[in-house]
């Protein structure tokens, strides 16, 4: 009875400490916006100053980690991300985000194979394939605040998304011979790394889709926008935890399929086919994601700076001592870092070769072009995070009840790559941008050209195929009264494409008509507007949902930009929502 009391104190305890963790590490991004400065960098630079107050100590189970954290952040990322950009870049996105980070893994652990003499090939590699990943949450979030082009933006948050799954793939591969006690591998290493790489994309990828589709269906049909809310916050936890416990065990390995392609797969489905959900949970869902981001970010980067004190402790304590783990540290953050704008550069002008090109011309494939400074931002993105943090824990964690070689070396390794990367690129990044004039400043006139064009287009597409209810308004309220509500709507239309504010035209060409029906003399004015009122309200909406339809359709036939889409998009979501509320309507009702 005593323990089990015990343990529920301990729980509770460790609610609250979270708790605290969570309100501290909100303070500091609050405080670090406010001002202007990378929230990331602000909690981390905290959380490892706060780590060395006596008593201030914070253990964190991996598995919450990888579980519960990293499937949000990459299901928000991936519902945002364009899917049509996405493809467009998925060459250079593949190269980053799969391999670049075997490439890293590789020669990171091969170094400090060399540099470790008790350090066993196995787990030498292990300690590549966790620095391997880099996590692009706060490059990204310094990209959309300096302006980065779409195509950088579009390159970097789609390596953000795969390169987890290649990482998390490796590590599983490179832990079970440590595990085991091999000082080497087995001959058949390359063919299950490779088997267990593709049952990784196929099972994952393949669950995500599935899940993808039959959330999709039951959001088109249940039609309740905080169910339709609440089963997208599902999403993420169902398909990584579901995703991860399907597959087969083969020679002490297991073959599951990988959750964080489950959770990218869904995400970039379900992001595409937003628009053919409601709008009023287009409207919800946003906001939501966005605060969850903002909350998982804050508390990821705050575990990272408090673990620094353990970590220095440990080192202190190991058969190594701190001098010679600090050096074979930085040693292989060094040799991280130059490793990505190396195969950043050849990677790309390999391909940008007369006959490279000639070769993609005829297999008609191509990618965005990239100008040098372009490269030289996607090469000062390497800040690691969440799944570096997560897998060093694990091993952490494992070799509390065994032998690991070397594990002190593991994790201040990781700890110093991530740490290190967050400042050094983290807090030079914004300069760099800024030095290299690495932005697009016309592409917001190009946005708002493409808009202006698209809801001109709505418009003209909507009014044609309404010619019947315009003649159904003819015939029950005449002609005169018809005319005067499709030139009101076509005002509103005029109104949008100038950019000017739409409700308030509707509003005035409603009280129009209705004043002007009213000095009719002969008619009963009350019935008449009240029908009238009716007809409107109706015709906005049909109008609306033709609109919408349109967008769709020049969306999937490759006539329009995903982001341009989005933003009218949201235009039209917001008209709607208040056409819905607003008080007139309401008293009409």
């Amino acid at each position: 009875m005593k323990q089990d009391v015990w343990q529920h104190d301990k729980g509770v305890r460790k609610m609250e400490t979270i708790l605290l963790l969570l309100v501290g590490a909100m303070a500091v991004t609050v405080a670090a916006r406010k001002m202007g400065l990378p929230a990331p960098l602000v909690v981390t630079a905290v959380a490892l100053a706060v780590s060395f107050i006596p008593g201030v100590g914070f253990e964190i189970d991996p598995e919450v980690i990888l579980t519960i954290v990293l499937p949000p952040l990459l299901f928000s990322a991936a519902l945002d991300i364009s899917f049509q950009d996405f493809a467009n870049s998925l060459r250079q996105i593949r190269r980053l985000g799969i391999m670049l980070v075997i490439l890293t893994a590789l020669v990171v652990g091969g170094i400090a194979n060399i540099l470790v003499p008790d350090l066993t090939l196995p787990a030498a590699l292990l300690i590549g394939a966790i620095v391997a990943p880099p996590d692009a949450v706060s490059a990204t979030a310094i990209g959309k605040k300096l302006g980065l082009p779409r195509r950088v933006m579009t390159v970097l948050s789609g390596e953000s998304l795969i390169n987890d799954a290649a990482a998390l793939t490796l590590f599983r591969l490179f832990l079970v011979p440590v595990l085991l006690g091999a000082g080497n591998f087995s001959q058949n290493v390359v063919g299950e790394g490779i088997l267990l790489l593709l049952v990784n994309i196929v099972i994952g990828v393949g669950f995500g889709l599935l899940i993808a589709v039959v959330v999709q269906f039951i959001r088109e049909r249940v039609k309740d926008p905080l169910i339709e809310t609440v089963i997208g916050l599902l999403v993420p936890f169902v398909a990584y935890i579901f995703a991860e416990h399907i597959g087969f065990e083969m020679n002490d390995l297991e073959f599951t399929g990988s959750g964080v392609l489950a959770v990218v797969a869904a995400g970039l489905s379900l992001g595409y086919n937003a628009p053919k959900a409601s709008y009023t949970m287009r409207l919800q869902e946003q906001p939501i994601w966005a605060s969850v981001d903002v909350l998982l970010e804050a508390f990821v980067f705050a575990v990272i700076g408090l673990q620094f004190k353990e970590v220095i402790q440990s080192a202190v304590e190991s058969p190594h001592g701190l001098g010679f783990s600090l050096g074979v540290a930085f040693i292989l953050l060094a040799v991280t870092i130059l490793i990505r704008p190396a195969y950043v550069f050849l990677s790309y002008y390999r391909r940008r070769t007369p006959r490279a090109l000639r070769r993609q011309q005829r297999r008609g494939r191509s990618e965005p072009e990239m100008s040098w400074q372009d490269l030289v931002v996607i090469s000062w993105t390497g800040m690691r995070g969440v799944v570096t943090l997560a897998s060093a824990a694990t091993v952490t964690g494992l070799a509390a009840s065994q032998y690991i070689p070397a594990k002190d070396i593991i994790y201040l390794t990781a700890f110093v790559v991530t740490i290190g990367t967050l400042l050094i690129q983290g807090v030079t990044l914004p300069f760099v941008i800024k030095w290299l004039k690495v932005t697009d400043p016309d592409q917001a006139k190009r946005d708002a050209v493409a808009e202006r064009e698209l809801v001109a287009k709505t418009y003209e597409v909507a009014f044609r195929e309404m010619q019947p209810q315009w003649e159904a308004i003819s015939k029950n309220l005449g002609p005169e009264i018809a005319d005067k509500i499709l030139n009101r709507f076509k005002q509103l239309a005029l109104a949008q494409t100038q950019a000017q504010r739409a409700d308030e035209e509707l509003e005035e060409a409603t009280d129009e008509v209705e004043t002007a029906d009213s000095a009719t003399p002969g008619k009963p004015s009350a019935q008449q507007r009240k029908e009238m009122s009716n007809f409107m309200n109706d015709t906005r909406r049909m109008l609306n949902d033709i609109r919408r339809s349109v967008i769709i359709r020049e969306r999937d036939a490759g006539n329009l930009d995903e982001e341009v889409m989005r933003t009218v998009l949201m235009d039209l979501d917001a008209e709607s929502f208040a056409m819905d509320k607003s008080w007139q309507n309401r008293m009409r009702a």
